[in-house]
């Protein structure tokens, strides 16, 4: 975020990079407004509250915020080694994958193995939509994960971008199935 400025576009439709760390920062700093982000009941208050923070924080402060993780008091920070650095990946791949000329990233040691421990738990949960008996699994062949129902697929990639896959984002992976079932796959919603 930080080298792209604040109004660069990114994966997350409608939103620059502002509202992305707006989205953040609400996510963790916000305990009145995060509800929304998963809730459609609270969806405008939500909203409301982010487009509040886009607007009224400088731009350094917003992506410091952001940097520093979740404050003492969230629940977020508990969750830190499982969702967080999932979600701060993700995201950090809506701002890269948006600009012209990126390529995926040698990921640190630490870094892939902690994506690759959250990708089962991840993909059960916003995978559930897909239309396929649905299969991750990795160019060396381990199966990071079975689910779901109907025709077999095989989505093969490297672990995190079988995560980006799994919450349907932009992500290079291959299909391996019967035409019309892939094609299904491909098509079906993806995420929380």
């Amino acid at each position: 975020m930080r080298s792209v400025g604040p109004e660069a576009p990114t994966l997350c439709e409608g939103w620059n990079t502002r509202d992305l760390a707006a989205h953040l920062v609400i996510r963790e700093y916000r305990p009145d407004a995060a509800p929304g982000i998963l809730i459609p009941l609270f969806a405008r208050h939500t909203a409301n509250v982010q487009n509040d923070v886009a607007q009224h924080t400088d731009w350094d402060e917003l992506v410091d915020r952001v940097a520093s993780g979740p404050p003492v008091y969230s629940p977020l920070k508990l969750l830190d080694p499982v969702v967080n650095v999932a979600e701060m990946f993700i995201h950090h791949e809506d701002v890269r994958r948006a600009q012209p000329g990126w390529e995926p990233r040698v990921l640190e040691p630490a870094l892939a193995s902690m994506l690759r421990r959250t990708l089962p738990l991840m993909g059960r949960l916003t995978l559930a939509k897909v239309p396929g008996r649905l299969a991750l699994r990795t160019p060396e062949g381990k199966t990071m994960l079975t689910t779901g129902w109907g025709p077999y697929v095989t989505v093969t990639g490297a672990p995190q971008e079988l995560l980006l896959f799994s919450v349907g984002r932009r992500a290079r992976v291959e299909f391996d199935g019967d035409a019309s079932a892939v094609q299904a796959v491909r098509d079906a919603p993806k995420g929380l």
